[in-house]
């Protein structure tokens, strides 16, 4: 098993869920923290994937915290390369999966009922009235110890194939964007909609993520509602006909790290990549 710190409590992620106040930031800073790996930049940098990607409704935020913790430790362990991407997409598809088997969904709007177009009185409803809050703090204090295991268990797992080709699209955009390795090895596990499940676009995800590392640096804050990354949007969604999940994009799931690996060395979202990296 991959050497961890310490364990994960509720009442801890509880705790730093408060703290921090964003499930994404919340989970991939704890995540970090158990493997003796903290990334306050990056970690910081989460804050807009909350509420599924700025708001959008689409894979809830802690989804995407872990997938960047899972990519974190996989660089520790493996350095640079399609073993460490392959394994970060690996978790990220356990990662999914075990959030899927207890609510049904990973799509934050299909959880907690609200998204940016919300209005002001249904948020209160949701918020104050049905508990969301309490909600997504007791999510967070399930969630974080499971997706701990989900990583330890993958990235030490000595049974798995890994491409010679690069493995994926989202660390293709991460270089694009003059990110370091362990950038491209940290989001590789967005890939295909998080781990391959066909969700909200993954390199959108990691777009949005490294505008807000680039924020941090140049303000000392990351805004949640950056214009930058809202333009960002505007551009990926032109030139995807207005489609978001990646499983549309592409018209179907991928079934394998091969199958994506295969899809990126084809060609496969070239144009969408090269629109994320502008700017």
């Amino acid at each position: 098993m991959t050497k961890v710190k310490s364990g994960i409590s509720r009442m801890q992620a509880m705790g730093t869920f408060l703290k921090l106040g964003t499930c994404s930031e919340t989970v991939v800073n704890l995540l970090d923290r158990a493997f003796d790996n903290p990334l306050v930049l990056e970690e910081n940098a989460s804050q807009p994937l909350a509420g599924g990607i700025m708001q959008h409704g689409y894979q809830c935020g802690m989804i995407w915290g872990a997938s960047l913790a899972a990519g974190a430790q996989a660089y520790k362990l493996y350095g640079a390369g399609p073993e460490a991407e392959t394994r970060a997409i690996i978790a990220s598809q356990r990662l999914v999966e075990s959030f899927q088997v207890r609510h049904n969904t990973f799509n934050c709007l299909e959880i907690t009922d609200i998204d940016k177009s919300s209005s002001t009185m249904k948020m209160i409803f949701v918020f104050l009235i049905k508990g969301g809050t309490i909600g997504c703090f007791r999510m967070a204090g399930w969630y974080a110890p499971i997706a701990l295991n989900d990583i330890q268990i993958t990235l030490s797992d000595k049974n798995i194939e890994v491409p010679s080709s690069p493995v994926s699209c989202v660390s293709l955009l991460a270089q694009k964007m003059g990110m370091s390795d362990r950038h491209a090895v940290m989001a590789a596990g967005l890939a295909g909609g998080i781990g391959l499940s066909g969700g909200g676009c993954g390199a959108l995800g990691a777009a949005i993520w490294i505008l807000g590392m680039k924020s941090k640096e140049e303000t000392g804050k990351v805004d949640f509602k950056n214009p930058k990354a809202q333009d960002k949007i505007d551009e990926f969604l032109k030139s995807t006909n207005y489609k978001f999940e990646c499983s549309e994009i592409v018209g179907r799931k991928f079934g394998s790290v091969n199958d994506h690996a295969a899809y990126v060395c084809g060609g496969g979202c070239e144009e969408i990549i090269e629109v994320l990296a502008k700017g």
